[in-house]
């Protein structure tokens, strides 16, 4: 990569200034807007004129836009991909990446914070105050749940579920945990946790916590059975995806008291949100945050952009998503 030559690199969203450092030394780089991610046309027109394309996971990567467009790479600024036609990618030849590893302890963080806000109403406490309705201290104001010595069920068990469930220790909570496979005996032991079938967690659990990637199979994992399976009590949080839950489904079981409240950082058609949820005290809403703070969206910029580099020179990259397409034909 030459001076003279450098290849020409489309970035859909404004990334952390430090983290692309590297890319705009070494790459003529066109960054779409901070304002708002292009529309399919756009990104179709825009991606004709470059070699490669570092992308959100709120912008559709699809077929007709690979084989038309034929990146040189496909670089994700999520842990996620579902965004992506990884068949198509893999079909093309065209290297996919993601940023794993880096947001842990962020979702991790976030999970948190909207247990934390739900269970003790710390939203509707803040716009109590802001409203002038609160008149001096009452024994039965605002009461919520306190956790220690309640149950919580983590749904999905990897990096994201195993750092929730060490800061439950520290909340002296118990914690299920459902996985499609079971962890081994000393992951088990380190971080607290019991192995349970998924029926089980779900009329145990006083607080679900979701944490399962998104898939055809786990669309719509949390529906209205699943929230009849559950206690009156319980609180959902999904940091997950959003359609990994049936947000109608949700509405009705917040609405009638079949739970207690959610926590979402994630929606099923984002940025649009359930009309029914607005509505509702007993939950609390957060526009994807889960990776949002300095560190995290700065490390997953540097990683995005070394799996850029890395592919254009002809190097594996840091986290490829679809290894079939390597080495490069």
């Amino acid at each position: 990569m030459t001076p003279s030559a450098k290849p020409r690199v489309l970035v859909t969203r404004a990334l952390p200034e430090a983290g692309m450092a590297r890319l705009f030394e070494h790459c003529d780089v066109t960054v779409f807007s901070n304002e708002r991610q292009p529309t399919p046309e756009e990104l179709h027109t825009l991606l004709h004129q470059h070699d490669a394309l570092l992308c959100t996971l709120v912008d559709k990567i699809d077929r007709p836009l690979l084989e038309a467009a034929r990146p040189k790479v496909v670089s994700n600024y999520a842990v996620g991909y579902d965004n992506i036609d990884i068949a198509a990618a893999t079909e093309l030849g065209i290297p996919v990446t993601n940023t794993p590893g880096v947001l842990t302890n962020a979702t991790a963080e976030i999970a948190w914070a909207l247990l934390m806000a739900v269970t003790r109403r710390i939203v509707e406490a803040d716009l109590y105050v802001r409203d002038g309705k609160w008149t001096g201290w009452s024994p039965l104001m605002l009461l919520g749940t306190e956790l220690a010595g309640k149950t919580l069920g983590i749904i999905g068990c990897g990096r994201i579920g195993l750092a929730v469930a060490k800061r439950a220790k520290a909340f002296e909570m118990n914690t299920l945990y459902y996985n499609r496979r079971r962890l081994d005996e000393a992951t088990e032991r380190e971080y607290g946790l019991t192995y349970a079938g998924l029926d089980a967690l779900l009329a145990e659990a006083d607080v679900i916590s979701l944490h399962m990637p998104y898939s055809s199979e786990s669309h719509h994992m949390i529906n209205r059975d699943t929230f009849r399976a559950m206690k009156k009590t319980a609180f959902l949080i999904n940091t997950a995806r959003g359609s990994v839950v049936d947000e109608a489904a949700l509405v009705e079981a917040l609405r009638t008291g079949e739970i207690a409240g959610a926590g979402l950082d994630v929606f099923e058609a984002e940025p649009a949100v359930h009309p029914g949820l607005l509505t509702l005290p007993n939950v609390v809403l957060a526009p994807h945050l889960g990776s949002a703070t300095l560190e995290t969206r700065t490390k997953m910029a540097e990683i995005a952009v070394q799996n850029v580099l890395n592919v254009l020179k002809g190097e594996l990259p840091v986290s490829l998503v679809n290894p079939d397409v390597w080495p490069m034909r």
